[in-house]
């Protein structure tokens, strides 16, 4: 670990299923959640325990993972971000171990980073699950992610027919 990029202070998170054992961070790890961030201005402090109600601890450990890693491996910013933001195969090989989890874990790492709002983790999250559906037919969709087909024959048919632009030829 890199301790020449954190200043020493510490910011406690209490994750939702571990109360009585806030997890102490550096205050730049955590404040890459602008949503931390922003309770701390609030709060003025980072005495007090930062509740996070709707993150458990297995989640909230692999969420400080992240952050610690992009804080001590910052990623240059280019004029081309912007528009490599919309790609899904620009993944480095340290995100895609990240993200090598089951599918549960990697749904709620998307809710995590969606609600303490981390951009970067959260378009990681969402790329992840685009490549998952990248090339695949609507049938191989619905078993990956397990979804009841509930359309009638008739219902998918016209569905098929209005977006049969956007189907690849």
């Amino acid at each position: 670990m890199s301790d020449s990029v954190y200043s020493g202070a510490l910011v406690k998170l209490q994750a939702s299923d571990a109360a009585d054992t806030p997890m102490e961070v550096p205050i730049e790890v955590a404040t890459m959640s602008v949503t931390i961030k922003n309770m701390l201005e609030d709060i003025g402090s980072s005495e007090v325990p930062i509740p996070l109600h709707n993150v458990t601890l297995k989640i909230l450990t692999k969420v400080v993972d992240y952050c610690k890693h992009s804080c001590e491996h910052p990623t240059p910013k280019s004029d081309t971000d912007k528009k490599d933001d919309k790609k899904s195969d620009d993944i480095s090989s340290w995100d895609k171990e990240f993200c090598n989890v089951d599918q549960a874990t990697l749904f709620e790492l998307i809710l995590a980073a969606n609600y303490l709002d981390i951009k970067p983790l959260l378009d990681l999250t969402c790329k992840t699950v685009a490549n998952m559906i990248k090339g695949k037919t609507p049938e191989e969709i619905r078993k990956t992610f397990n979804i009841k087909n509930d359309f009638t024959p008739e219902e998918e048919e016209k569905v098929r027919k209005e977006n049969e632009w956007c189907e690849e030829r």
